[in-house]
């Protein structure tokens, strides 16, 4: 074995086990492998999971927080006007610069797989083009879907379509749109009908910002899964965010849901751009400004989680983990109960992976070498701590080491170290 994880514990499996690794390839798991590999580490009866999977994130516009100026009202109209002068002039490299270091970030909080928007309504598509090269210069360490998105809308700004279809042939993986912008809720489902028409001509998935916002007319969830159904599309589409449906009412949400489900759409849910953005003109009382996560997952909807914003005009905080962005929608979606805590680490796992179509995801022999070993023994202690990942390994290799904190408290002779763990 090229490498051997000792003392591993899976989740979904009672014993601790071994789990050998061979040509960059799961090779062996069992409770005891008896030959040594060539490296070896003890996970010391820690979780060991498949990598995290950052489902929706803009890295074009991350790490401009306060560029050219800060969003002081916190609303998403504000951080759109924002982008819009950031981007005037923004160049190729300066776009790679700090996409590069929120990779980074990323890959350090575990993450090995991600989907990322790039707007494709900047007229020289060095959005797109940054990222599509970020994409194959870093291939070797992270997955990267690129998404055409057109963040202004594909109709209501003239020459918008046709840098969609640019950007298609650049070579990005996903077709986006934002129906909610567009000047009418006609042209709204106008345009969700060229992208599917898209999809189909260029062979590529779909990934929609729908119904981002607090409006409850606002409905195009509802067209997304009937262009789905009639086209034969179950499971290749995404809608993100979705966050009017919090306020719908309730008999058209169930039916909304069902709807969903029959399709085979998946959510994205972004715990801290929905929270921070949605429902600023409530007063209040203040509704909580996500989707219906709660009934999405008892329905049997696949929904998994993205940062969205890192530091970026639409959200000036975060750091690129999953961890950290599960762990606030606990407390915002009300998803504390026993069973609901393995489904929230569902949703930033194989939920993920089932959001962005991945193959050969998991870990299972036979399959591509990529885990995560956690500073924590299971689901629940990986969400109250937001733990550190103490090792990241991608194809066999070793990627990312690190060394969790020190806490020593003293009291008086005695020096106790604090690690914030049950006893």
């Amino acid at each position: 074995m090229d490498l051997i994880i000792r003392n591993a514990r899976l989740r979904h499996r009672a014993e601790l086990v071994d789990i050998g690794i061979r040509k960059g390839l799961f090779a062996e798991i069992t409770p005891k492998i008896e030959v040594p590999g060539t490296k070896e580490i003890d996970a010391r009866s820690n979780l060991v999971v498949p990598p995290f999977v950052e489902s929706h994130v803009h890295l074009d516009s991350s790490l401009s927080a306060g560029s050219p100026r800060f969003n002081e009202s916190g609303t998403l109209l504000e951080g759109i006007a924002i982008w819009g002068e950031y981007k005037q002039g923004i160049t190729k490299e300066r776009i790679k610069q700090t996409a590069r270091e929120t990779i980074l970030w990323e890959i350090a909080n575990g993450v090995l797989h991600i989907r990322t928007h790039a707007d494709s309504t900047e007229p020289n598509l060095v959005t797109v083009q940054a990222l599509l090269e970020l994409k194959e210069e870093l291939k070797d360490y992270v997955d990267i879907q690129v998404v055409a998105f057109p963040q202004d809308g594909i109709f209501s700004v003239p020459g918008s379509a046709e840098l969609l279809l640019q950007a298609i042939k650049l070579g990005v993986d996903v077709i986006g749109g934002i129906p909610q912008v567009e000047l009418t809720r006609e042209e709204g489902i106008r345009s969700i009908e060229y992208v599917f028409e898209l999809a189909q001509t260029y062979g590529k998935l779909i990934d929609i910002h729908t119904d981002e916002t607090g409006d409850d007319q606002s409905r195009f969830a509802e067209v997304i899964s009937k262009c789905v159904i009639t086209n034969g599309m179950e499971g290749l589409v995404t809608a993100s965010h979705t966050t009017a449906m919090h306020n719908y009412p309730n008999d058209y949400a169930v039916k909304l849901i069902g709807q969903l489900k029959r399709a085979e759409v998946n959510i994205v849910t972004n715990p801290g751009s929905n929270a921070l953005l949605q429902n600023r003109l409530d007063g209040y009382p203040r509704k909580r400004g996500h989707t219906r996560v709660d009934q999405l997952l008892a329905a049997g909807v696949n929904v998994s989680i993205g940062n969205d914003n890192i530091m970026d005009p639409f959200g000036p905080l975060g750091k690129g983990s999953m961890l950290q962005s599960a762990h606030l929608l606990m407390h915002t979606a009300h998803l504390s109960g026993r069973a609901q805590i393995p489904q929230v680490f569902d949703m930033i796992t194989s939920n993920g992976a089932r959001t962005l179509n991945l193959n050969d995801y998991g870990i299972r022999v036979g399959n591509q070498a990529d885990c995560v070993i956690l500073d924590a023994e299971d689901e629940f202690e990986a969400l109250r701590l937001t733990s550190e990942c103490l090792y990241v390994i991608r194809k066999g290799q070793i990627i990312v080491k690190t060394k969790p904190a020190v806490r020593e408290v003293n009291l008086g002779s005695e020096r106790i170290e604090v690690d914030f763990k049950n006893v």
